[in-house]
């Protein structure tokens, strides 16, 4: 079971230049020191993230992820610059809210997106990072963006059909979130709607595992719906910005640090064995296949992840 949500007992921003972002922090202030990095890109650090820790034990930071929540500006802003959003950028802001906390070392938490942005900031400052915890887990490769696009259309090819209708014909054989990225930034405001809109159903329809796809409340939001479209298709167009042995060249750096990782077996945003291959390069790290839960998971993977926490809080 997860815990109640706990208030913040402290707020604020962290100014970047180009980016204000919105941090919080919950628990205890002389607790473990945590931090969130929510999944998207673009879906924020909601309340429910607070929830896998144990606030008496626990010193948690969150923080919305540059262009989205109560970070400015929003990726939805027509003026938003989003060469100034990568991943590169988040890692930044990632230690520069550690430096500002005081914190010396930390548990890194994430799920989907969130997995990625851990992963790349373990194996950048690997001193920094006490344990990960991490579930949904992808890397963002070209693979991987390839595997949630083309793979996955010859399994629901009815809809991906739908997704490519708005594609340029020229651009329909490649990569797919990139060209939607640039209908999604273009200056006529209807097309980014359209655009927004098939992109948010493809996420619908790879949620939904069976019978028709599950409407997500936050895509009526047509702010949130084109904001997240754009973070979303800017990462995974760029696979999320890293080299394709970005995170797999670099893990004998995080070798020494203790990790859980959970995956649902019916997950499939990305492969299954990208993380296997990875849990097995790394001797401090337990994997978790649920065998009945997606990739938003379910009991089990709440049951885990708390388990996790509750462990490494000792």
């Amino acid at each position: 079971m997860r815990y109640p949500v706990s208030e913040p007992f402290d707020s604020g921003v962290l100014e970047t230049g180009s980016h204000s972002v919105f941090w919080e922090r919950v628990g205890n202030p002389s607790g473990k020191p945590a931090v969130v990095l929510h999944g998207g890109p673009g879906s924020g650090a909601t309340p429910w993230w607070r929830t896998f820790f144990d606030s008496d034990r626990y010193c948690v930071t969150l923080f919305d992820q540059r262009g989205c929540g109560r970070s400015r500006p929003l990726a939805s802003d027509p003026d938003t610059d989003l060469s100034s959003i990568t991943t590169q950028h988040l890692i930044a802001d990632i230690e520069a809210l550690r430096v500002l906390h005081g914190i010396d070392r930390w548990l890194v938490f994430g799920g989907s997106w969130g997995s990625t942005l851990g992963l790349a900031y373990a194996v950048e400052h690997p001193s920094r990072v006490s344990e990960l915890v991490l579930w949904g887990v992808t890397t963002t490769t070209r693979h991987e963006v390839d595997w949630l696009t083309w793979s996955m259309g010859e399994v629901y090819p009815e809809a991906f059909s739908d997704l490519l209708a708005l594609v340029p014909d020229v651009e329909r054989g490649g990569n797919v979130p990139a060209a939607y990225n640039r209908l999604l930034m273009s200056e006529d405001e209807e097309l980014r709607d359209r655009a927004a809109r098939g992109w948010c159903a493809w996420e619908e329809r790879l949620a939904t595992l069976q019978g028709p796809p599950n409407p997500s409340p936050r895509y009526a939001d047509a702010t949130f719906r084109l904001g997240f479209a754009r973070l979303v298709t800017h990462f995974f167009g760029a696979h999320g910005f890293l080299p394709m042995d970005g995170i797999s060249g670099r893990l004998d750096r995080i070798v020494d640090i203790p990790a859980v990782f959970v995956r649902g077996r019916l997950d499939i945003a990305s492969p299954l064995g990208v993380v296997w291959r990875l849990a097995q390069q790394l001797p401090l790290a337990t994997l978790h296949v649920v065998e009945d839960e997606d990739h938003g998971g379910a009991d089990v993977t709440d049951r885990l992840l708390v388990s996790a926490t509750d462990q490494f809080g000792r």
